[in-house]
C-alpha cells in the first residue's frame, strides 16, 4: 500500500470491516463468506490503490458497488 500521511492504516482497516459487515447483512451470508466476496472484488482491488481515492466513498456505496459487480455469486 502506498504511504500517505493523510490516510491512517487503522482507519482504513476499520472501513474494510464495516463494508464486510454491510455485505454480510445485505447478502444474508456469513462474515467469512463476506470477507471472501470483499477480498475477491474489483472494488477492493481499486480500493487498495489509494490513488483512486475510493477510501473516501461511504461504506454503503462500497458495499453496493461490490454487490453489483458482475460475478458476485452471492447477489440476490
Amino acid at each position: 500500500m502506498e504511504s500517505n500521511p493523510l490516510i491512517n492504516e487503522t482507519l482504513l482497516q476499520m472501513k474494510y470491516a464495516r463494508v464486510v459487515n454491510l455485505l454480510a447483512e445485505r447478502l444474508g451470508i456469513t462474515h467469512p463468506q463476506a470477507l471472501e466476496v470483499f477480498y475477491n472484488s474489483e472494488t477492493y482491488r481499486h480500493l487498495s490503490d489509494l490513488r483512486n481515492h475510493l477510501h473516501n466513498m461511504s461504506d454503503a456505496y462500497l458495499a453496493e458497488e461490490i454487490t453489483n459487480e458482475n460475478g458476485c455469486q452471492w447477489a440476490t
